[in-house]
């Protein structure tokens, strides 16, 4: 018999279900902090630092939805079908650690593990008021709602249109706003307003209403976060061959999403760019938390599970709010 990898052997063992509840309790530490450089005088954000996340310790990578409350309690997806809970700990307002760590896979409606591929490429993580998390699927299209996030995976009806993006050009963005709207955003479903223009949406199940987003030239939408004063944050991204990966965060007003339905191109405010100070990388995922009187914005990269790449979890601080 082959000797597995340490990355193998955790994955078979939250697959088997050997750990209580098909959930592991992964050993040792997974994150150490990252410094980050002060950004640029006037910039609406201040860096506060990072953790660089062990995928030996994690037993995947991949990560590209995150979700983290006022509490510091972050939950994630991975595009191999695997779902993790932590606990973000903050020192001197900074990033230090994560602890009290679980895995596990996700699970289909009847509580099957789902298998990493296409019916596993997990992209997006939004939470519902009662608690339920929202998770948005590539190549097989659709959102599945999970309470808790270790269980089965519960039907939702997707946006109109969803069906019709491309492979890996689904639901890379969804957010639940503080009104109850949901906000979604296909990364490569284009509308007639254009060829730069992504077929976005707003409302819910039964309440769906169309809108164009516009991301900047040569990005795509990878992520989006709910703003507590009704705005919202979009992740946007670009990789060439020569330049590797870029990214920017782009902010929407409440007054645009309010206005949000038709024939209506949104393009948002640039406050972050990707580069310079920024360690560049494939960021994937946003959220965005309130705690110690601040807003603060997390980002996190998809590794790819690629010894190239790392995983970063990067923590910000709004300087208008």
């Amino acid at each position: 018999m082959p000797r597995l990898s340490r990355r193998a052997l955790l994955a078979a063992l939250a697959t088997s279900g050997c750990v209580p509840g098909g959930a592991g309790q992964a050993q040792g530490a997974v994150a150490r902090p990252l410094a980050l450089d002060p950004l640029p005088p006037g910039s609406r954000l201040e860096a506060l630092g990072g953790l660089v996340l062990d995928d030996a310790v994690l037993g995947f990578g991949g990560l590209s939805g995150i979700w983290i409350d006022n509490d510091l309690q972050l939950t994630a997806v991975s595009d191999v079908a695997h779902w993790l809970t932590a606990r973000l700990v903050l020192r001197d307002g900074r990033p230090a650690a994560l602890t009290e760590l679980r895995t596990g896979l996700l699970k289909d409606g009847s509580g099957q593990p789902l298998r990493r591929g296409f019916g596993g490429d997990a992209e997006s993580l939004a939470r519902l008021p009662n608690g339920t998390f929202l998770v948005g699927f590539e190549r097989w299209h659709r959102i599945r709602a999970f309470r808790p996030i270790s269980g089965p995976g519960a039907y939702v009806e997707a946006p109109p249109r969803l069906e019709l993006a491309q492979r890996n050009g689904g639901l890379e963005s969804l957010a639940v706003l503080p009104d109850g709207r949901w906000l979604a955003i296909a990364e490569q479903l284009r509308t007639h307003q254009g060829p730069q223009y992504r077929q976005a949406w707003i409302g819910g199940p039964g309440r769906w209403r169309p809108f164009a987003y516009g991301p900047g030239e040569g990005y795509d939408p990878a992520d989006c976060a709910a703003l507590p004063d009704g705005g919202a944050l979009v992740l946007e991204r670009s990789f060439s061959i020569f330049g590797g990966f870029t990214g920017r965060l782009v902010r929407l007003s409440a007054a645009q999403l309010r206005a949000a339905e038709g024939d209506v191109a949104l393009v948002g405010d640039e406050i972050l760019t990707l580069s310079g100070p920024i360690p560049r990388d494939n960021y994937e995922g946003v959220a965005v938390f309130q705690h110690g009187g601040r807003t603060l914005v997390a980002l996190i990269s998809d590794d790819n599970e690629n010894m190239l790449q790392r995983t970063l979890l990067l923590l910000f601080a709004l300087q208008d709010d």
